[in-house]
């Protein structure tokens, strides 16, 4: 139809030429048209013009027309008699077309015989067509002139080949051509298909195009499929042709398989095809394509069609950047603009189709997700399934499915869609709302990758759309911020501070949008209020735009409304919007002077404006001891994170750090007097003072005069014209001074180190017998004092951790002891005050919720710890690695075991309940830097120091006490931690060679006479902490990133180096050969199975950066099977020491990493349950140890599910397969089967309720995998292995009858969660008869099938007999008898259940007689 319409159009532009040409011939009166008719008529004795004349055409020389007298049909008619009754006849024939050959060698004759005749006969006496055909078309219509003329006119186009338009601009080609259309009738159809098929093997190329794009109109339809076949033929030669051929192919009346073969031959070509070529192509095969084949043609199709390339990317950027920055395109851009506009026609092609054909869009969708490689997925891809998800509603869902799967599996990544956007940004503009749509959706996710993915959208939409996208991206973004959703909130925050760094002129535009967040600051955390405001500031300050004020002003007035409010919460807000404005404005610039030359130092004027906010933040704050240690904690991390300008800094030593001293240090010789409840001591000094000059921290006085302030109440005592300052700001305020120190002196911290020696002003905080008979005001005041006691000397360990003078180090690790002592006598009190609420140690909102800890809730809080202890935890930098780096936070800060060790239980009692207690007070104590662990370097001892002091610190449901942490980014933590990775092996070995003697010493035995359990217990949980901390680190989601492959090479490398030194050059799967077996060297002096686990899995992380992995792959296997063999020491002897969660994933790890995981399981129920069953009732299995009464319900129900996983991954048999193919198949289901009926018949010995509910699900889902991937194979099997398949039948039909009892037992028994699987179950069983049945008849064995009435029968095989209900149940027999023996056992089971009155049971059981 396409050429149809495309001639048509040219037809009527001849016409108009006629037309004009006709117009403009035309005379003004009647008389003069005479006069020139009369002066121009042909004057010729030749019979052609005689013939004519007489018929009623009267040529014309010149550019006249030639005239018709009559009407045509009239004319045609008139000369074909005067032909047929001429005397000469048939030679009169010859000479006329002699005639018409002399006649048209003049090129004006031949063009009027070209053009259409005028007409001299009235409009109204004509009866024919209201147009005049040419006198060529005429005389074609003529059957006995066809032939003759139709070959002269095939002589004379050669001529004309080389000249498209004569003088009047007339293309003659194409007006021979045109003569041949819709003509009324071809006389031989098959002699002008061979010309017009040879005449365009010669002609050049533009009127072949001409040529056959008019075929559909010129041949008959018997001459179509020859038209095709020698099409198809030309199709091969000719590339360039490939467009208008394939244009009349789909106009032609062809049979479907040759055009699958013409697909076929496109298909082959599709990689040589020109791009301007392929809308038209890719038309052709998609509107080919049918059910049947579409995903087969599809996934063709995307192999090959590489737009990438097409459209050569690097000139495209170059393109890009020149349009957005100059506005215009450049000379060398007009060929990319070309090549784009051809890639905006192919995608509307595709988008018309798979608008339109539903199976299309499913096949391509289909297509991609069966795409397994990484390398394998296209930038063509990722569009296609933009396109597809804008245009058919319907497939939403499905292709945020599979984006999902793509993105958790790695293989849609990053640098994929950054090309996505930069390829085809004009394609996606027109999808922009679709494309936020999706990542809306995938915003919503908990997955942290997809979220990532959903972000990444965001941001390149940004990038690269137009202004219209930029601002409903920064809509988007703005709802997300407040849906109130933390993660969605958290993404959203990071995606705006990439916008404002990418591109601050286009966010500056929007600003407006994002300003608007100010107005719902109730909802948002502390972390998300400063990357809020740290947006804000960068626009309002950048100075690229003067109308940024407005923001200033509004920032500024919201600043002060919080800060003015009595609510500590909207404080909070507005001392972290300040500090945050603040260090935007004082930000040193002198490193991006090259941008503003002008502002690289900061003005007086703006400084002015700086310090004029602090001090306001200042007054607002120093009534409230939270929110003054807040300002101090805010301004810290300011100083820390950014670098701010000399003035300021300056200004902030001057007015603000040099208070500390005034405040909170004392001279240590002068004890201070008072009514204190206690005698004060200057306690925790590491140097003897002789001299006037010592130092102390005046801390109990302090807390004395608060009144025993809790939670940092109101003061309620104040001595008369000294301003008082809480010692709630100690730790907040050392923690500025020694920042900003630190930043000043360039990390040189002399001026403040007699701070880490001086003692502190307390009493003696040992209880000792006192304690009973304290009040509990006096045990809260104890309590707070050895708080805040704790989180001095914690900033303390904080600010001198990294000095490098052994003497610094060794008073950094008495401080580190001292917090041991401490924590140790923080417990005794805490376990005797359970109302008590300590002093804060972090003070943003969330920990201002935070309830008394009675010992109720603390001990409901532990409950609940347990279960939500490992949810992931979102970075505040980077959320693409949260995942990791939350695993990184437990390791690091949380060495406490969250699972209760195997020597926990020696800790009973009180001892356990306090600390418990201290346990749950991880918000109140202050947060160690992560650059504490660089202690890690100095020994052993440390490890152990820093571990038992470290346990405060735990991650519970919220991110309380992580805030320093949360604003580092993941790639700075992980820098860190490798950084440690050198110690922590030698503390790894270190602790290995520990328990290796200890194991040599006591026979592995860990309540012998040489092992000290407590030490025992320490060095255990270390091990435990290692491995995770190792685990964190090589699962991080990040090495997957190009830019971070050398973080981890530099990793393996310090792994592989403690086996031996290597060069540096080692290739990466060297280095992770080498790191396995370094890592799996510990295997044998593993404590606990917690740690073993731990160990199974680090090993499968590094093993999967491998790509070499059988080998390692058997050897985890091995090693699992090691660890599930073993004897795991427990204090507790009447319950398992192993978590069943463990144990289960130990176990799977086994079987999916086994080379025969039908063995496997054979021996674990074959063997180890058999031990079980004959063993005492508190034992275990001999050979499998893990495996006890408590345990095995794990074990069942994880050999029932990788059974049923196995067998699902085996491909039903076919009749194309080979014999043995066949034999292997059929020999796997037999063992398979064997392990199913030996673990079904297990449940007559175990038939708790768990292993009930497992055999019910599990059998139902192996039964179907039977139905699915064995019958098929038992069809083409029957009839060679006609025992072998029997056999089979057999125990299968001994197995499903006990499902059936099982069924039986669990309506008997009313229990409603197994009778909840008996419906599907005996759905399953009765289409487990049908397929049997029809796999008898399909093999000719139709009378071996039969049905009876079976028993309903208990686990045991006892009837069950009821008065109420009958089951109607349906089973299957299948035996190997003989037909004697078949019978017998009819007549056996075949009675009917004569227990209900009311139904009559039918079930089946099958038989089958091999005699046939």
């Amino acid at each position: 139809m396409v050429s149809k319409r495309r001639l048509s159009r040219s037809e009527d532009k001849e016409s108009l030429t006629e037309d004009a040409s006709k117009t403009r011939k035309q005379p003004l009166s009647k008389k003069t048209k005479k006069s020139h008719i009369a002066n121009e008529v042909e004057e010729n004795d030749s019979i052609f013009v005689k013939l004519l004349k007489i018929s009623g055409i009267i040529l014309k020389t010149g550019e006249s027309q030639n005239q018709l007298a009559v009407d045509q049909i009239a004319f045609q008619k008139k000369l074909f008699q005067t032909l047929r009754r001429h005397p000469s006849y048939p030679k009169i024939i010859e000479e006329f077309v002699s005639g018409l050959e002399s006649y048209i060698e003049d090129e004006d004759s031949f063009r009027n015989c070209l053009l259409s005749c005028e007409r001299l006969q009235d409009e109204e006496a004509s009866m024919g067509a209201s147009y005049s055909k040419s006198l060529i078309k005429l005389l074609l219509g003529i059957d006995i002139l066809q032939p003759a003329i139709i070959k002269t006119l095939f002589e004379k186009l050669p001529e004309y080949f080389f000249e498209n338009k004569n003088s009047d601009e007339i293309n003659i080609p194409r007006l021979i051509v045109s003569q041949l259309k819709w003509l009324d009738r071809v006389v031989d159809g098959k002699d002008l298909t061979t010309k017009i098929m040879q005449l365009i093997s010669i002609a050049p190329e533009n009127l072949q195009h001409d040529i056959i794009t008019s075929l559909p109109e010129i041949v008959g339809d018997s001459q179509h499929a020859d038209v095709g076949k020698e099409l198809s033929d030309l199709l091969i030669e000719n590339t360039s042709l490939t467009v208008p051929i394939l244009d009349v192919l789909s106009s032609l009346r062809l049979d479907p398989n040759f055009l699958l073969k013409v697909r076929q031959l496109v298909m082959d070509k599709l990689l040589s095809i020109r791009l301007e070529d392929l809308p038209v192509i890719i038309k052709f095969i998609l509107h080919s394509i049918t059910a049947m084949d579409a995903l087969e043609v599809i996934s063709e199709l995307r192999e090959k069609l590489d737009l990438q390339h097409c459209v050569l990317p690097s000139r495209l950027q170059a393109s890009q950047v020149k349009l957005k920055s100059k506005g215009r395109a450049s000379s060398s851009g007009n060929q990319e603009s070309s090549g784009q506009n051809c890639i905006i026609l192919l995608f509307d092609v595709i988008k018309s189709a798979i608008r339109y054909e539903k199976t299309i869009s499913e096949a391509w969708i289909k297509a991609i997700e069966n795409t397994a490689s990484v390398s394998e997925h296209k930038v063509f891809d990722l569009v296609m399934l933009f396109i597809i998800y804008s245009t058919n509603t319907q497939t939403k869902k499905y292709i945020e499915r599979v984006l999902r799967n793509k993105i958790r599996s790695g293989c849609i990544q990053e640098q994929l869609l950054q090309s996505t956007f930069s390829i085809h940004y004009l394609v996606l503009k027109d999808m922009c709302s679709s494309i936020l749509s999706l990542a809306q959706s995938l915003l919503h996710s908990p997955d942290q990758s997809i979220i990532s993915f959903g972000s990444l959208l965001y941001k390149y939409a940004f990038k690269f759309f137009d202004t219209y996208c930029q601002q409903e991206v920064v809509g988007a973004l703005v709802t997300h911020i407040c849906s109130g959703n933390e993660a969605e909130v958290d993404t959203a925050l990071d995606v705006l501070l990439e916008l404002v760094v990418l591109n601050p002129s286009a966010m500056m535009m929007n600003a407006v949008f994002v300003k608007g967040i100010l107005d719902y600051l109730d909802n948002i955390s502390p972390q998300q209020i400063r990357k809020l405001f740290y947006v804000l500031s960068t626009l309002a300050f950048s100075k690229q735009n003067e109308a940024s004020s407005h923001i200033q002003d509004d920032m500024h007035l919201v600043i002060r409304k919080q800060l003015s409010s009595t609510v500590f919460k909207y404080k909070l807000i507005g001392i972290i919007g300040a500090v945050t404005m603040a260090g935007i404005m004082a930000a040193d610039r002198s490193e991006s002077s090259s941008l503003t030359q002008d502002r690289t130092n900061l003005s007086d004027e703006q400084c002015t404006q700086v310090t004029s906010l602090l001090q306001l933040v200042h007054s607002c704050s120093e009534q409230s001891p939270q929110a003054s240690a807040l300002y101090y904690d805010e301004f810290a991390n300011l100083i820390q994170h950014e670098k701010l300008d000399p003035k300021a800094l300056e200004w902030v030593g001057h007015t603000i750090c040099n208070d500390f001293q005034d405040a909170f240090v004392v001279d240590s010789c002068v004890v201070p007097e008072g009514d204190f409840p206690f005698p004060v001591k200057a306690l925790y000094g590491l140097e003897e003072y002789n001299t006037q000059d010592g130092i102390a921290i005046n801390l109990l006085p302090l807390l004395f005069s608060q009144d025993f302030a809790k939670d940092g109440g109101p003061v309620t005592s104040q001595e008369s014209g000294q301003k008082l300052v809480s010692p709630l700001c100690l730790a907040p305020y050392f923690r500025l001074l020694r920042l900003c120190v630190e930043r000043q002196h360039n990390g040189n911290l002399e001026e403040i180190d007699g701070l880490l020696d001086c003692p502190v002003f307390l009493t003696d905080l040992e209880p000792g017998e006192r304690l009973e008979s304290m009040s509990a005001k006096e045990c809260s005041f104890m309590c707070s004092l050895i708080f805040l006691t704790l989180n001095w000397f914690r900033e303390i360990v904080n600010a001198f951790c990294r000095e490098t003078s052994p003497e610094m180090k060794g008073k950094v690790l008495t401080r580190l002891k001292h917090i041991v002592e401490l924590q140790i006598i923080l417990e005794k009190y805490l376990a005797v005050t359970p109302d008590y609420v300590p002093p804060l140690g972090n003070f943003d909102v969330e920990t201002l919720d935070i309830t008394p800890h009675t010992v109720t809730a603390i001990s409901a809080k532990i409950r609940k710890k347990g279960k939500i202890e490992r949810k992931q935890e979102t970075d505040g930098s980077k959320t693409s690695s949260s995942d990791t780096l939350s695993e990184e936070k437990n390791s690091e800060c949380d060495p406490t075991p969250s699972h209760k060790g195997p020597l926990n239980k020696e800790f009973t009692g009180k001892e356990e309940k306090t600390s418990l207690l201290l346990h749950n007070s991880h918000a109140f104590f202050r947060e160690l830097d992560i650059e504490v662990f660089s202690i890690l370097h100095c020994g052993l001892v440390t490890k152990f120091i820093l571990d038992t002091e470290m346990h405060t610190e735990n991650k519970g449901s919220r991110n309380i006490g992580f805030s320093h942490l949360q604003q580092r980014s993941a790639q700075e933590i992980v820098h860190c931690v490798f950084q440690l990775l050198t110690p922590m092996c030698n503390h790894l070995e270190n602790i290995h060679n520990y328990f290796q003697c200890l194991a040599a010493e006591n026979h592995s035995v860990v309540d012998g006479p040489g092992v000290k359990v407590q030490e025992y217990h320490i060095m255990s949980s270390c091990y435990q902490r290692l491995l995770q901390i190792f685990h964190g680190l090589f699962a991080w989601s990040g090495f997957s990133q190009p830019e971070n492959q050398n973080l981890l090479y530099s990793a393996l490398h310090v792994l592989s180096s403690r086996l031996k030194q290597g060069e540096h050059s080692q290739p990466l799967e060297e280095l992770l050969s080498q790191s396995f077996h370094y890592l799996q060297n510990f295997h044998q002096s593993i404590p606990s199975f917690q740690c073993a686990l731990y160990l199974i899995r680090l090993l499968m992380v590094i093993l999967e950066k491998s790509t070499a992995s059988t080998q390692n792959k058997e050897k985890i296997a091995s090693l699992a099977r090691q660890f599930l063999c073993r004897v795991w020491p427990s204090g507790d002897k009447e319950k398992s020491n192993i978590s069943n969660d463990q144990l289960h994933a130990l176990l799977c790890i086994y079987l999916e990493h086994t080379d025969s995981i039908l063995k496997a399981i054979e021996e674990i129920a074959g063997v180890g349950i058999p031990e079980l069953i004959n063993s005492p009732k508190d034992a275990s299995s001999s050979t499998f140890p893990t495996l006890t009464r408590h345990t095995f319900v794990v074990f069942f129900r994880v050999m029932m599910a990788e059974l049923e996983k196995t067998v699902k991954k085996i491909e039903p048999g076919t009749a194309a397969d080979s014999q043995q193919i066949h034999e292997e198949k059929l020999l796997y289901w037999n063992m398979a089967v064997r392990d199913f009926s030996i673990l079904i018949n297990l449940i007559k010995v175990f038939d708790s309720h768990p292993v009930l509910h497992v055999c019910l699900k599990y059998g139902r889902l192996f039964v179907e995998a039977f139905l699915k991937q064995c019958m098929p194979l038992l069809d083409f099997s029957f009839r060679k292995h006609r025992e072998d398949v029997l056999s089979l039948l057999e125990t299968f039909q001994l197995d499903t009858r006990l499902l059936h009892h099982l069924c039986g037992h669990s309506k008997i028994h009313q229990d409603t969660r197994l009778t909840q699987h008996v419906p599907l179950l005996k759905k399953t069983l009765e289409l487990l008869v049908c397929r049997v049945k029809a796999m008898l008849t399909l093999n000719n064995c139709r009378e071996a099938f039969w049905l009876g009435n079976l028993k309903n029968r208990d686990l045991q095989g006892e009837e069950i007999k009821s008065q109420n209900s009958q089951e109607s149940t349906a089973d299957e027999s299948e035996d190997d008898m003989s037909s004697q023996a078949s019978k017998s056992k009819a007549t056996e089971d075949g009675e009917e259940d004569e227990v209900s009155a009311g139904e009559k049971e039918q079930d089946s059981d099958e038989s089958y007689d091999d005699s046939d």
